[in-house]
């Protein structure tokens, strides 16, 4: 039989601190999320061969413009990272259709009844997106090797570009959330995202530089988180000559607009099931 001494108080098991019940709680729906990836990989693989069409094809036939200013380094290596960017986009934009999915068949009803944090759900796929793109990152990198485009091969460089490449696919897959929570509609969903991709891509510097815009256009890139994004890769990947706003201004702009959409998220999506 335990005796208790004076002044000594039983150990007893407490809840976890609400902290460390958001971390595991992502930790879990970035698992589930990540094991429906690994189980089904066509729909990245598949839409892997749009970037590398555009830096084969594109790339190259736009290399021979010499009217495009890109510094001392050629057209090939300047748009590499801007399709990594690209595909990022590309690969996050269309995630909202898989909650809108998840309404349908009652998913998103059992979470909202759990326990588990709002904000958990949001950022637990938030998280799983990042994943995306960091495979998005490992093709770039393989053409790029292929073909033999001039970046930086550092390893602290290409850390920055795998970090860069899931932040951002963080936030596009965000946006998209949150437009499934507003259209709640797989049909609707499909045709605004569709409309977001192209103003997104070209209302930035992901193919061309922004000094060359038009003075209205550059004003909207500036407002483009797409514009950051490609900033941030471009100086890793080439170097500080191609920086626009440093990389540390990049890195800080697309993680507090992470961290706006994230909140947005988390306050809409209690609607999607009404």
């Amino acid at each position: 039989m335990m005796s208790e001494r004076p002044g000594v108080q039983l150990a007893v098991s407490a809840e976890p601190s609400p902290v460390y019940a958001f971390f595991q709680q992502t930790a879990a729906i970035a698992e589930i999320e990540l094991k429906k990836l690994i189980r089904d990989p066509t729909e990245v693989l598949a839409r892997a061969v749009q970037p590398v069409l555009w830096i084969v094809v594109f790339g190259n036939v736009f290399s021979r413009v010499r009217a495009i200013p890109t510094g001392n380094v050629s057209y090939l290596a300047f748009m590499t990272p801007g399709i990594l960017a690209q595909s990022v986009l590309f690969v996050a934009i269309f995630y909202g259709i898989a909650v809108i999915w998840e309404r349908d068949l009652g998913i998103v009803h059992k979470l909202l009844v759990s326990p588990a944090l709002r904000s958990a759900l949001v950022y637990g796929k938030a998280v799983s997106a990042g994943f995306r793109g960091a495979i998005q990152a490992t093709i770039i990198y393989l053409v790029a090797f292929l073909l033999h485009i001039q970046i930086r091969w550092t390893p602290l460089s290409i850390a920055g570009v795998f970090v860069g490449a899931a932040l951002g696919s963080a936030i596009f897959a965000t946006l998209s959330f949150i437009v499934a929570c507003l259209v709640k509609s797989r049909e609707r969903f499909m045709g605004v995202g569709q409309l977001m991709t192209m103003p997104l891509f070209f209302a930035s510097n992901a193919i061309y530089p922004i000094s060359i815009m038009p003075h209205w256009l550059q004003v909207v890139a500036y407002l483009n988180p797409l514009t950051y994004l490609v900033d941030a890769l471009r100086t890793l990947m080439i170097g500080p000559s191609q920086s626009t706003h440093g990389v540390g201004v990049d890195f800080a702009i697309i993680g507090l607009i992470f961290v706006i959409l994230a909140a947005i998220a988390t306050k809409l999506y209690p609607t999607l099931v009404r």
